[in-house]
């Protein structure tokens, strides 16, 4: 599943163009590819986005939405596999396409692909954010007020109900493994498993111990950890496995992939000390650590 860094690609490379395109229309290709909400369909004929001109791209962790000049949103999930490209006019068009808007004026549409279709767009009205920066009243689509502020989000200091110290105190009153309250949404959001794994090996940190155990410089060590291995992706474009069920917005792969420490290093060489990296069950899935520098205490 596309992580914080992977939709922060998305985000920006929309932003370079997206902005004051106006919608001519909507074209749902598959029924999976929306979800009804607080908003219109997106089927309707009388959808209010029509017509209606793009002013920002925003995200909050795994959740993209587009504003506009009307009080909606167009709230963009990319699930496990979806992909949004912005292709020149005409164009070929892929066989996983499941939806996509055309702009008027516009020398490119708007493609939504999904492979397995658990992705969607939703039609949202908009609400107040209840974790609004200090001073500002900003307002956020009504499905996403329940996700937490992302770590690049908190680690800006201005958060009203969420800062750094904040953050630490709350993870560290949970009992819980500390790789599940990373992925927990409600807590700080756009951490999946890849991500998790890359900052707990930076940090030091076996995935399993319980998170009320972890000293608050330790948890701290694990949060500066964690945003600056997502910054680093950011910077090459998001991590691109070999199955490609990410790439950019033109079509081109991220290249974090190739500074992956921990995360589907199995069998390899801790580049810290060389014990061979190590591939856990967890939650359904794997974890990869080094069980000689992340010891289970």
């Amino acid at each position: 599943m596309p992580e914080l860094p992977e939709v922060e690609t998305v985000r920006r490379d929309l932003q370079e163009w997206l902005p004051t395109r106006e919608i001519a229309s909507i074209k749902i290709l598959h029924p999976r590819a929306v979800r009804r909400n607080s908003g219109p369909s997106l089927r309707s004929a009388k959808n209010p986005l029509i017509g209606a001109r793009v002013v920002s791209v925003n995200r909050r962790g795994k959740f993209l939405w587009l504003s506009f000049d009307r009080p909606y949103a167009l709230v963009i999930h990319l699930g496990m596999s979806g992909q949004v490209h912005l292709p020149e006019v005409p164009t070929s068009r892929s066989p996983h396409l499941r939806a996509r808007l055309e702009f008027l004026k516009g020398e490119k549409e708007f493609h939504f692909i999904d492979q397995r279709t658990f992705g969607y767009l939703a039609a949202e009205e908009m609400t107040d954010d209840p974790f609004s920066i200090v001073g500002t009243s900003r307002s956020i689509p009504a499905s996403i007020t329940h996700i937490a502020p992302d770590l690049l989000e908190v680690c800006e200091g201005n958060r009203v109900e969420l800062s750094l110290a904040a953050l630490n105190d709350r993870i560290r009153s949970r009992r819980s493994e500390i790789k599940r309250i990373l992925l927990n949404q409600g807590v700080v959001s756009g951490v999946g498993n890849i991500y998790a794994d890359e900052g707990l090996w930076a940090a030091k940190i076996h995935p399993e111990r319980p998170a009320n155990e972890l000293s608050a410089r330790e948890v701290e060590r694990l949060l500066d950890e964690l945003r600056a291995v997502m910054v680093r992706a950011i910077t090459v474009g998001g991590t691109s496995l070999e199955d490609k069920q990410y790439t950019r917005v033109n079509g081109e792969s991220g290249y974090f992939d190739i500074e992956l420490n921990a995360y589907g290093q199995d069998g390899e060489p801790c580049p810290r000390c060389g014990t061979l990296i190590q591939r856990l069950r967890f939650m359904n899935r794997a974890s990869h650590l080094c069980t000689n520098c992340q010891k289970k205490r």
